[in-house]
């Protein structure tokens, strides 16, 4: 254990989850509309980081309390389902820690004030932008997909790939608002 109180486990751990963000962001954050909340300066993070103060990384750890210390995933959607999200987590920090990964330092000031070339030169990541993107990175990451055994991983991405061609052939009561008096 570190003078931070954290683990070297905890932090392998909390490594596995940075690398796999992406595909579990497609299980944590299942809906078109989880990617409204995911967007720069609001509440919920989207940068792939981690911190010990800040709430803008992905991964906050809050005031150290002893063996008490534990870490927050806090990019997750309500509307998941709790338990597939757990399984997703689990397998990406296992996996941190079976490949006895290290994650980077933390990042202790608002990421939302960093420029893109500030984050670029830090290594920071951003989640997915969208369900379509995080599709994406589920199909390209054979962890996460193990995690979710093929039957599982094969009827959830076909599932989300349907809503997310029914969502982008809406027209919405926005882009009627901002372009049909313009055209």
């Amino acid at each position: 254990d570190s003078a931070d109180k954290l683990s070297v486990t905890a932090k392998q751990f909390m490594a596995g989850l940075m690398r796999h963000a992406p595909a579990v962001t497609a299980v944590t954050n299942p809906l078109v509309n989880s990617y409204k909340r995911l967007v720069p300066g609001y509440e919920a993070p989207v940068y792939i980081a981690w911190s010990y103060r800040n709430r803008s990384p992905m991964i906050r750890v809050p005031a150290k309390r002893g063996m008490s210390t534990r870490i927050e995933l806090r990019s997750p959607d309500p509307s998941c389902n709790p338990y597939l999200a757990q399984a997703v987590v689990l397998k990406a920090g296992l996996e941190g820690i079976r490949l006895g990964l290290e994650p980077p330092p933390p990042v202790n000031e608002n990421v939302y004030r960093m420029s893109a070339e500030e984050r670029r030169q830090r290594g920071i990541e951003s989640l997915p932008g969208s369900l379509a993107e995080a599709i994406r990175a589920l199909e390209a990451d054979e962890v996460i997909l193990d995690a979710l055994g093929p039957h599982v991983a094969e009827r959830y991405i076909e599932a989300k790939k349907i809503e997310w061609d029914v969502y982008r052939a809406q027209v919405h009561e926005w882009e009627i608002n901002e372009y049909l008096g313009r055209y």
